[in-house]
C-alpha cells in the first residue's frame, strides 16, 4: 500500500491570512512534488484572522495550536504533517513541535522571533512594532494603512501596487481588527520556547533586511537547536512575498539534503 500523500501547513503571523501569501504556495507545491509526489498543501487562517476573523483570538499561543489541531481533525488529516510558518506563526509551530512531536514531521520557520533567543529590542524591533499598532489606531485609509505595512514588511517587490490592490481587498472583506490585533501582539509577547532541541527537523530561514525582527535571533535559534539556517541577504520580513521562488528552493534543497540522508518523505527524521 503506498503511503498517504505528506501535508503541508502554512501559517502567517500578527494580523495576516492566508491570502497573503501570493504565488509561494504554488511555487512550493512545484519545488516540493520530486521529494513528496502529490503533496498538498492547507493553507489555514490562526482564529480572528482571514475566514476566522470574526472569532476572539486566543491570548495565548497554546490555544492557537489547539485551535490548528482541530481543523485538522475536523478535516480528517492524520499522520505527521510538515508545517512552514513565519513571524507569530511561528510561534505556533515551535509550540506545536515542542508538545505534540509525533504530528510533525518538519517544520519551516521564516523570520522568527522566539524568546529566550535574542534580546527584546532584537527579537521585536519596538518602533516598528509601535508604529504597526497605531496604524490601526489611525483614521487613514485601508489603502493607506496597508500601504504602510507593506513598506515595513517587504523590500524587493517588483509590481507592488498589485500586491497594494490584493491586500486592501482582503481587509475590505475581512479585516483583522484591532482587538484581535492586540490580543495576538500578546500572545506572541507571552510566549517562551523551549531550548532544547525539537524532535521534528527544523529549517530556519531569515532575511538580513528584516525589518521588525533581527535575523540574528534565527541565528540564535540555529545554534541552540543544531538546525540549519539559510540568510537571505536583500529581502525583509515577509521573505516568502518579498522572493518567493528562493523560500521554495530553500525547502527543496533542504528535502534533497534529507532524502540523501535516507530520511523518507513524511517521516519525523
Amino acid at each position: 500500500m503506498s503511503a498517504a500523500p505528506v501535508t503541508w501547513v502554512l501559517l502567517r503571523g500578527l494580523s495576516r491570512e492566508s491570502g497573503h501569501w501570493g504565488e509561494f504556495p504554488h511555487l512550493l507545491r512545484q519545488e516540493i512534488e520530486s521529494q513528496q509526489p502529490g503533496a498538498r498543501l492547507l493553507l489555514l487562517d490562526l482564529p480572528g484572522n482571514g475566514v476566522l476573523h470574526a472569532q476572539a483570538s486566543p491570548i495565548h499561543v497554546s490555544a492557537m495550536v489547539e485551535a490548528c489541531r482541530a481543523e485538522l481533525a475536523l478535516r480528517g488529516i492524520t499522520g505527521p504533517v510538515h508545517l512552514l510558518a513565519m513571524s507569530l506563526g511561528t510561534m505556533v509551530v515551535s509550540d506545536w513541535v515542542e508538545r505534540y512531536p509525533q504530528e510533525i514531521g518538519g517544520a519551516v520557520l521564516i523570520n522568527s522571533s522566539l524568546r529566550p533567543f535574542g534580546f527584546f529590542y532584537r527579537r521585536l524591533r519596538p518602533l516598528n512594532f509601535f508604529t504597526l499598532l497605531l496604524l490601526s489606531l489611525t483614521r487613514f485609509s485601508t489603502r493607506q494603512r496597508e500601504a504602510r505595512v507593506l513598506d515595513l514588511t517587504t523590500r524587493l517587490l517588483p509590481r507592488p501596487e498589485e500586491v497594494l490592490d490584493n491586500w486592501v481587498d482582503l481587509q475590505r472583506q475581512r479585516r483583522t481588527g484591532l482587538r484581535n490585533t492586540i490580543r495576538q501582539l500578546l500572545a506572541a509577547m507571552l510566549y517562551r520556547a523551549s531550548r532544547g532541541r525539537p524532535a521534528a527537523p527544523v529549517l530556519l530561514l531569515c532575511s538580513k533586511r528584516d525589518g521588525l525582527v533581527d535575523w540574528r535571533c534565527s541565528q540564535a535559534i540555529s545554534r541552540a537547536w543544531g538546525a540549519p539556517l539559510r540568510l537571505h541577504t536583500k529581502a525583509g520580513h515577509d521573505l516568502p512575498l518579498d522572493d518567493p521562488p528562493w523560500v521554495a528552493r530553500a525547502v527543496g534543497d533542504w528535502l534533497r539534503a534529507r532524502a540523501m540522508q535516507g530520511v523518507p518523505a513524511g517521516s519525523l527524521r
